[in-house]
C-alpha cells in the first residue's frame, strides 16, 4: 500500500504550525506498520535545503492563467526524514524564504497562484511521471483542490479512480478566492462547479470536504465542534458527517524523548523530580529568573486564536499583587501583542522572560523546565504543545476546546494531569492560574501529576493504526 501526502509544511523542512509536525512524523509511524508513505511539499528557499542531496525525477510545464510555468520534482536521497520525501520546485512561486510570509513577517500576496500552481504541478507529475501510488492524502486548504481536479478536471481523468483522504487541521483557513480567478484552474465540466463553490466563491477546503472519499479531523471533539462552529461551513460538515472521522494527532516520541533529547540540558533517567528540577534551574538561568518560584510558560504563535492577547494582562495582574510566579513567553506573532509582552517584561524584569522569537531549541528547554504550560486557546483543533509538555512533565492549563479537551484530564478527575477551564474570559483564566499555583503548594500531589503526565503515551502508534484502517477500507 503506497500513500502520498501532499502538504504545504513538513517538519523539519518547513514549519509554521502543527501541520508540519503531523506531516513530518505520521509517515514514519505508518511505515513501521506496513504503509509506505511519501510526502511532497513545495521547494522553498529555506535553510534546511542547504547541502541536501536530491535527484530530479520529473520535469514539466503547464499554463497557469497567462503564465507558462516550468516545474521539477526533486527526490531527496538517503532517506533524510525517515520516509520518501519529494519537493516541487516552481521558479518565481516558491523559491523564496518562508512558507506563507517572508523574513519581514509580511504575508506573500500571491498565495492563490502559489497554492494552485503547486497542486497542478503535483497532479501533472503523477499523470506523466513514473511514480505510482494507491491513495492520495491531502492536508488543509493548500491542497484542497486536488480532490476536485483528480475527479472532475479533464486532463487528470487518469487519476480519477484513486481514493482520496483529506485532513482538516484548521477550518479557519479555507483558501477561498473569487470566481474571477477561475482561469487559474484547468478545464472541467461546468456541471461540476458546485463541487468547488461555497458562498459564491471557489473554496478549496469546502471542495475537498465534498470531493474526498474520507474526511478526517485532528481530534474527535474538533469534529463535533465543526458541526456548530466552522466559519460558515457548519451545514457542509453536518451533511458530510457520514464520511468523516476524528482521530487525535500524536507526537513523534523519537524527537520528543526526555531521555535522549539533545536540545535539553539534563536527560531523564529514573527520577522525575531530579529531571524537572535540573531543567528548571537551567531554564531560569537562561531567562534570569528565580528557580524557586513556580514557572508558567506560553509557547506558540502570539495570535488571537491562541488567546495570546490575554497573556500580558494575566501576567501583569498577578505580578502587580504578588511577585511569587515566573512567566516565560516564547513566540512571535501579532505586533501589538508582542509590544504588550515587552512592556510587561520591562515592568517585572525579575519574574518575566519574554523571548519573542521562533526558536526550536529553546522550546524544548521550556517544555523540560517549566512547571505549567498556558494554552488559553480560542481554537485548537488538536494541539500538540500540551502533548509535548506532558511528555516532559510540564502540566498544561488549557481551555476545554478541540483536542485540548480530548487530551488533558483535569486534576479534579481521576488520573488528572492538568487544569481545564471552559469559557474564553479573563476571570476563568486567572482562576486557572490560581489553581495551578495552589497545586504547586502541594508538592506531593504535584509530583504525582508530573509522573502521571510523563507516563502517558501520545505517540502516533494508536493514531497510525486508525489511518491504516481507513486506507485498507478505501483499498477494498
Amino acid at each position: 500500500m503506497k500513500v502520498l501526502y501532499t502538504s504545504a509544511e513538513c517538519y523539519p523542512v518547513a514549519k509554521v504550525g502543527g501541520l508540519a509536525d503531523v506531516v513530518g512524523s505520521l509517515p514514519k509511524y505508518l511505515g513501521k506498520i506496513g504503509v509506505e508513505t511519501s510526502v511532497v511539499i513545495p521547494a522553498y528557499d529555506m535553510p534546511w535545503f542547504e547541502g541536501k542531496l536530491y535527484r530530479i525525477v520529473h520535469q514539466g510545464h503547464f499554463h497557469l492563467g497567462d503564465e507558462y510555468l516550468y516545474f521539477e520534482v526533486r527526490y531527496f536521497i538517503d532517506d533524510v526524514l525517515g520516509f520518501p520525501f519529494y519537493t516541487v520546485y516552481i521558479p518565481s512561486k516558491f523559491d523564496r524564504y518562508g512558507v506563507y510570509a517572508g523574513r519581514d513577517g509580511y504575508y506573500f500576496r500571491d498565495e492563490i497562484e502559489r497554492n494552485v500552481s503547486f497542486q497542478r504541478a503535483v497532479l501533472t507529475w503523477l499523470r506523466d511521471g513514473t511514480y505510482t501510488f494507491d491513495i492520495m492524502h491531502c492536508h488543509d486548504h493548500h491542497t484542497g483542490l486536488i480532490p476536485f481536479m483528480m475527479k472532475y478536471v479533464y486532463e487528470f481523468q487518469s487519476l480519477s479512480i484513486k481514493p482520496i483522504v483529506f485532513t482538516i487541521h484548521n477550518e479557519r483557513y479555507q483558501g477561498a478566492f473569487s470566481w474571477t480567478r477561475e482561469n487559474l484552474l484547468p478545464q472541467f465540466d461546468n456541471w461540476k462547479t458546485g463541487m468547488i463553490d461555497w458562498s459564491s466563491t471557489i473554496n478549496p477546503l469546502a471542495s475537498a470536504v465534498k470531493c474526498a472519499n474520507v474526511v478526517t479531523t485532528v481530534s474527535p471533539n474538533y469534529l463535533n465542534e465543526l458541526m456548530h462552529n466552522a466559519m460558515g461551513l457548519e451545514d457542509l460538515f453536518r451533511s458530510e458527517r457520514g464520511k468523516s472521522i476524528g482521530i487525535l494527532n500524536g507526537i513523534d516520541n523519537e524527537v520528543w524523548n526526555p531521555s535522549t533529547d539533545p536540545m535539553i540540558d539534563f536527560h531523564f533517567e529514573s527520577d522525575y523530580r531530579t529531571f524537572k528540577n535540573k531543567n528548571k534551574e537551567a531554564l531560569c538561568r537562561l531567562g534570569g529568573l528565580d528557580s524557586r518560584l513556580p514557572t508558567f510558560a506560553f509557547i506558540g504563535r502570539l495570535v488571537l486564536e491562541k488567546g495570546a492577547e490575554f497573556i500580558a494582562g494575566i501576567v501583569d495582574t498577578w505580578l502587580s499583587r504578588h511577585n511569587n510566579i515566573n512567566f516565560v513567553i516564547l513566540g512571535t506573532g501579532d505586533k501589538s501583542i508582542e509590544s504588550a509582552l515587552r512592556s510587561v517584561a520591562q515592568r517585572h524584569p525579575h519574574n518575566v522572560a519574554a523571548m519573542l522569537e521562533y526558536n526550536e531549541v529553546v522550546s524544548h528547554k521550556v517544555y523540560a523546565g517549566a512547571d505549567f504550560l498556558l494554552m488559553p486557546s480560542r481554537v485548537e483543533p488538536c494541539g500538540l504543545n500540551q502533548m509535548f509538555a506532558m511528555r516532559y512533565g510540564t502540566l498544561p492549563i488549557v481551555r476545554s476546546t478541540g483536542g485540548l479537551y480530548d487530551s488533558v484530564r483535569d486534576i479534579s478527575e481521576p488520573g488528572g494531569v492538568g487544569i481545564r477551564f471552559n469559557d474564553m474570559n479573563f476571570d476563568q483564566m486567572i482562576h486557572a492560574v490560581w489553581r495551578a499555583y495552589d497545586l504547586y503548594q502541594h508538592p506531593e500531589y504535584m509530583n504525582i501529576c508530573v509522573e502521571r503526565a510523563m507516563k502517558l503515551d501520545f505517540s502516533w502508534n494508536t493514531s497510525a493504526q486508525k489511518y491504516k484502517e481507513i486506507y485498507e477500507y478505501l483499498m477494498k
